[in-house]
């Protein structure tokens, strides 16, 4: 019986559900009682969160620009017009620095709605690596400029910003839905990246989209006399650090910060395997490396291409991860085939062949003495069985052969016969397809041949349109 996938990440997953729910309970437990601080608390506490926005705006904007990374630089735009609109929020406060205002519940209700629409644009593919970050400046430029002078004005001109959305009026109810959605949507990036990558930093930044969302409920639906409203300022202050953090510290590491935009993939997997799969997975593609670099590039190559039919299938976050792991180290059993017959100039006698035949059973004796899963161990032992039972070394056939496991089993015999071997010429593409067609049903499952096909045909579109 196979363990599956999903089962490491239950507890994690856990964990995160029961810290995202922690400001909904409370904003619904004690939203409601009757408070009455003074307004100089909520001038201080938004300041606070003001700078803290500030702060993490005006780090991720920096080096946006110095990568030429227009996706962290719309990251730095959305933190840097939240802390505008949250120190405007601040200063509006009535009795401290004005009067009655409509800037405070216009500003109050803008934050977290612009907020989250900008930081949805990060995920806009032509921002990954713009021809310059000059007019997404200039866009920050001008929004802080919009907000700051709507600010300026509405503090100067109190009747000239009307106090809008009014608490639970239907435009209240409108910002909430359409920032909910947002943020929504935010948090199935980051835990769609998570469910690939399994960094607690993704599963950090998910909770924090989670609490700037419980932020929005209090703002629009309550008053600031009520406890949930000034949790809300509390969650909203929290959301920011708990994203901002994560996100700084990828690009620390010179890397995209990417749970946000929830762009990550198989084919990211395989070719930044420490970052992603971890450190021992980088260890063995190293020694495979040092044995047999043949048998290490082709192990690669057949990832890539495992990794990208896995989707094109509509694999599931945890299998495609579990698939690129094993395809990476499937054939890590070779590491025990004796030199002279791995490296042979020639073909493998009978009796040499039955030696390779045994690097499955290897490969999963490894794995197992390094505490590997069990379905990343089933792909390193399997990759080698046929529909018809004609394949080793158990002979497994038919419906006990799981999809990922014929997917890998497909992709590997492409690279092998399109490879130059010293005793043989490479096959061409056309010829190794063929003879994959020609063995579904029997050998191969027809619905992973007909998906390599199609990952094929777009790898070889760019090049057919350049000749």
């Amino acid at each position: 019986m196979r363990r599956s996938t999903t089962k490491p990440v239950v507890l994690p997953l856990a964990c995160g559900l029961l810290a995202a729910a922690i400001p909904f309970v409370a904003i619904r437990a004690f939203g409601h009682r009757h408070v009455m601080p003074g307004m100089y608390v909520h001038f201080v506490g938004v300041g606070v969160s003001a700078l803290v926005a500030a702060i993490a705006s005006l780090t991720l904007t920096i080096v946006g620009a110095r990568r030429n990374d227009g996706r962290t630089v719309i990251v730095g735009t959305a933190f840097s017009v939240m802390a505008a609109l949250l120190a405007i929020h601040g200063l509006a406060t009535p009795g401290v620095l004005v009067g009655m205002n409509g800037v405070i519940s216009f500003t109050g209700g803008a934050t977290l709605p612009v907020g989250a629409a900008l930081l949805a644009l990060s995920a806009l593919p032509g921002l990954r690596r713009p021809k310059s970050v000059r007019p997404l400046l200039m866009l920050q430029v001008v929004l802080l400029v919009g907000v700051i002078s709507l600010g300026a004005l509405g503090m100067l001109f109190p009747s000239l910003v009307p106090a809008v959305p009014e608490t639970g009026s239907r435009e209240a109810v409108s910002a909430l839905l359409f920032g909910f959605a947002l943020f929504l949507l935010l948090a199935a990036r980051a835990l769609k990246t998570y469910l690939l990558t399994r960094r607690a930093a993704d599963l950090v930044v998910a909770v924090g989209i989670a609490w700037l969302a419980s932020a929005l409920a209090p703002a629009m639906l309550l008053s600031f006399m009520e406890l949930g409203w000034w949790f809300g300022h509390i969650f909203e202050l929290l959301g920011i650090v708990i994203v901002a953090v994560p996100v700084a510290l990828d690009v620390r590491r010179t890397a995209q910060s990417r749970p946000l935009v929830g762009d990550v993939s198989g084919c990211d997997l395989v070719q930044s395997e420490e970052a992603f799969l971890g450190s021992h997975v980088r260890a063995l593609t190293l020694s495979l490396a040092r044995k047999d670099e043949y048998t290490e590039e082709h192990t690669r190559r057949v990832a890539l291409r495992a990794v990208q039919v896995g989707e094109e299938l509509g694999l599931a976050g945890g299998r495609l991860r579990a698939l690129a792991t094993g395809a990476l180290v499937h054939d890590i059993g070779k590491l025990s085939v004796p030199d002279h017959i791995l490296q042979k100039p020639g073909p493998l006698t009978d009796e040499e062949f039955e030696i390779i035949k045994r690097h499955p059973e290897w490969g999963d004796k490894m794995l197992v003495d390094l505490g590997f899963e069990e379905d990343i161990r089933h792909l390193v032992r399997s990759h080698h069985e046929r529909l018809d039972g004609s394949g080793y070394p158990h002979g497994t056939e038919g419906s006990l052969i799981p999809l990922d496991v014929r997917i890998l089993a497909v992709c590997d015999v492409y690279d092998a016969l399109i490879s130059r071997r010293v005793y043989r010429d490479a096959w061409s593409h056309e010829r190794a397809v063929k003879l994959l067609r020609e063995e579904c049903g029997t050998s191969f499952d027809a619905k992973c041949v007909t998906a390599l096909e199609r990952v094929l045909a777009s790898e070889l579109e760019p090049i057919a349109a350049a000749v």
